[in-house]
């Protein structure tokens, strides 16, 4: 790593590769070493430079980087990152960190033990409006009902992608990470139940997996939340995207607009409107307070969202950031959203440790 500069090879040019690739192109303190994708693939004229190189394990050798981004499919995570924090590289590895919890924690301890930096892919503790969303709802108190899903009606291309993220990852464990992340950083207390259950809808995906789920988790507090998740052309797009905390003071939603499309990368993140109803009645017995609508304009698109992440990517090399809390947050929604895939497919609550 050079005093302005810190180089990274890049490793998966979907979705997310490509967008944290441009990312990396325009933040000044990186230099990208190299790509890397099984495939070649059409690039965005600001990446068209780059040669791409199809096997992982050849180009970090050849390319000795700094750090490497992951952003490949997910049941390559976890080996991918140990073999480059072995290498002395630091790691950004999209979510979710693993396929297991043991492959999680084994990626974890791989960190600690080179003294490397690890960065998960939880994008949405960059975003400022979700951020807003999660104080207004610790503000409120708890206990908490979490109501949340992230429904995707696909086709063509994306149908494609998300069958072939199904040979690997459930819809629930895919993205519930995020959503569960957002739930454990409103409460104070420790998910200790899941349970889950799930259904396959399409003859075109393997028979052991499913493409809709759903998601019960109960905390220690008492507090309990859901989430829903389901991909494909059968799928609804009514009341696709719910983000709902409630308490005995109120609620706080995400207000969509009616227009919003499931399958817009950018309406992931989005939050456009938050509401805020408070609970306490008045001496008439109506509500003493109107309920509250804050606009989130000018919030981050997908792209602008992906070059904050990345910006804390490179914070936490070059200022030797403590990311303790951060790994471990990883692998507890990781974990409760692998406990909740093992009750689809056993049909039993799991109660965590």
């Amino acid at each position: 790593m050079t005093d302005n500069q810190v180089r990274i090879m890049v490793a998966g040019l979907g979705n997310m590769g490509r967008s944290h690739a441009l990312a990396y192109h325009h933040n000044p303190g990186f230099d990208i070493a190299g790509l890397v994708n099984r495939s070649t693939v059409p690039l965005p004229d600001d990446l068209a430079g780059h040669r791409i190189h199809p096997s992982f394990e050849e180009a970090l050798d050849a390319l000795s980087p700094d750090a490497v981004s992951i952003n490949t499919y997910s049941d390559s995570h976890a080996d991918f990152a140990v073999h480059a924090l072995e290498q002395g590289c630091h790691v950004f590895v999209e979510k979710p960190l693993a396929t297991t919890v043991e492959d999680a924690r084994r990626v974890v301890d791989c960190a600690r033990s080179n003294g490397r930096k690890l960065v998960i892919g939880y994008i949405l503790r960059h975003h400022p409006s979700w951020q807003h969303l999660i104080q207004v709802s610790r503000d409120l108190g708890g206990p908490y009902v979490f109501r949340m899903n992230l429904n995707q009606q696909s086709s063509g291309a994306t149908w494609h992608t998300h069958k072939q993220l199904m040979q690997s990852t459930s819809p629930i464990v895919d993205c519930g990470v995020h959503y569960v992340d957002v739930m454990c950083q409103i409460v104070d207390a420790r998910p200790v139940e899941v349970r889950g259950m799930g259904i396959r809808l399409s003859d075109e995906i393997d028979p052991q997996m499913y493409n809709y789920g759903h998601l019960q988790v109960l905390f220690e507090d008492g507090s309990i939340g859901w989430y829903e998740a389901g991909w494909g052309p059968m799928i609804s797009e009514t009341a696709f995207f719910v983000k709902d905390v409630m308490s005995p003071n109120g609620c706080v939603s995400i207000v969509m607009e009616e227009s919003a499309k499931s399958d817009d990368i950018d309406t992931h993140t989005m939050t456009q409107r938050i509401k805020i109803h408070r609970s306490e009645l008045g001496a008439n017995g109506g509500f003493a307070h109107a309920d509250q609508l804050v606009s989130m304009e000018g919030e981050p698109n997908h792209q602008q969202l992906c070059d904050l992440e990345q910006s804390f990517f490179l914070k936490a090399v070059c200022e030797d950031l403590d990311l303790s809390r951060h790994m471990e947050d990883a692998v507890q929604s990781l974990n409760v959203c692998l406990a909740a895939d093992e009750s689809v497919r056993t049909g039993k609550p799991v109660r965590l440790d």
